[in-house]
């Protein structure tokens, strides 16, 4: 049933109310735009996303959640990135970045997925002036009226309508907002799953963040806040059940031979979950009176943790070129926006596709090839400085709060 009372309208309409698309409905609030947010889950409950997934902030994103007022909110500690670790199995070489030698006392910070959820919602409840859609999902567009998208959305009492002068697309790899825009996609499935879990060593972590490639994908281990590792384990999709099946001690015996015994015996892993590795990237990113962000717009690899730091500066770009403008949805707004993430977005792209592919290449031939590389890295201060500035979020024309200014 759609209701048949006249459409509300705003300036700016999020659809998706997850990491990015909360994120960015913060930061148009503190530059006193009119905002409203669509989520599919009710009040007092948390978007799937925010699980037990660890996440790697790099130091820009700490600056900008931060200055939003987010991180504040956080109750469990976080754990700071000190140093990087970047090995391959089978290979000679690795690289050590030290975030002293770039005179930071930490690359980044890793937070747990589910605590930020709650961090965000907190802060969230504290805007006023933000309408929340909730619970109620995006079911598509009716045409544009007097300078502003119609969006359909459903809602516990039926279908209504919203007119917004930009439509922001923020609901994830599968976004629905993409689809109705019929923005086609770039995909390649990598035929790997990730599993994500807690894990505990025989030595606590200390500020080292650990990345142990193979052929079937990454071994991560990100240093927590609570003593324990964030870790991701990349499999091969053919023996993605077989290692599902597998009970704890045996899981931690095939973590262990994959990683090695930099951070001593593993003893002891919390609940699994996992994902599979493709990517999904947009064609292009804007259309009339719409914008995607965040995995909406580009979903990656997550080899070298690069995804909600991407997308986080995706907003705020947005969120900048949005502030003090009378029309929000305006082409030349638009193609601004555009022309300030080509450079990031295309960089970042190449970097994690680069990364997944080369390193889990079995070929013969690549093995001489990655070592030089990685040995070549080691050695060169000016190819580590700008590992070092994509590991920390710069790249490209990067947001105001990113970069630590308070505008």
């Amino acid at each position: 049933m759609v209701h048949s009372h006249p459409p509300q309208d705003t300036q700016v309409l999020i659809v998706g109310g997850g990491l990015v698309g909360a994120s960015l409905a913060i930061a148009l609030d503190r530059v006193g735009v009119e905002t409203a947010l669509v989520e599919a889950t009710p009040a007092g409950a948390m978007p799937p996303v925010f699980d037990e997934r660890n996440l790697s902030f790099a130091e820009a994103t700490v600056n900008a959640l931060t200055a939003l007022g987010v991180l504040q909110k956080l109750r469990a500690p976080t754990g700071p990135i000190r140093e990087i670790h970047v090995s391959r199995a089978g290979d000679f070489g690795r690289v050590k970045l030290a975030a002293r030698d770039y005179g930071r006392e930490a690359f980044g910070q890793v937070v747990v997925a589910s605590d930020f959820g709650e961090a965000l919602e907190a802060r969230l409840a504290e805007l006023p002036r933000l309408v929340r859609h909730r619970p109620a999902r995006f079911v598509g567009f009716d045409g544009i009226e007097d300078g502003r998208r119609v969006v359909r959305l459903s809602g516990p009492d039926g279908e209504y309508r919203v007119r917004a002068r930009l439509v922001v697309g923020a609901d994830g790899i599968d976004s629905a907002v993409r689809q109705a825009l019929g923005i086609a996609v770039e995909s390649h499935d990598y035929g790997q799953t990730l599993f994500i879990a807690r894990l505990r060593a025989s030595r606590a972590p200390d500020g080292r963040a650990f990345e142990r490639l193979t052929d079937a994908g990454p071994t991560a281990l990100l240093p927590r806040g609570d003593r324990h590792y964030g870790l991701v384990h990349g499999v091969a999709a053919a023996d993605t059940d077989a290692v599902a099946a597998l009970d704890d001690a045996a899981f931690l015996t095939r973590v262990q031979a994959a990683f090695g015994w930099r951070a001593g015996r593993f003893v002891d892993v919390g609940p699994r979950s996992r994902h599979v590795a493709r990517r999904v990237v947009a064609q292009r990113c804007v259309d009339t009176r719409a914008v995607l962000v965040g995995n909406a717009a580009q979903s990656l690899h997550p080899i070298g943790a690069q995804g909600f730091n991407l997308g986080l500066r995706d907003a705020l770009t947005l969120a900048e070129c949005v502030a003090g403008a009378d029309d929000a949805g305006a082409p030349a707004l638009l193609e601004r926006h555009v022309a300030r993430r080509r450079d990031d977005r295309t960089r970042t792209l190449a970097f994690s596709d680069g990364l997944a592919r080369i390193t889990s290449n079995p070929g013969a031939l690549m093995r001489p090839l990655r070592s030089l590389g990685l040995l070549a890295i080691d050695r060169d201060s000016a190819l580590q400085a700008m590992l070092a500035g994509g590991a920390m979020g710069y790249r490209g024309d990067v947001p105001a709060l990113c970069r630590g200014a308070a505008a």
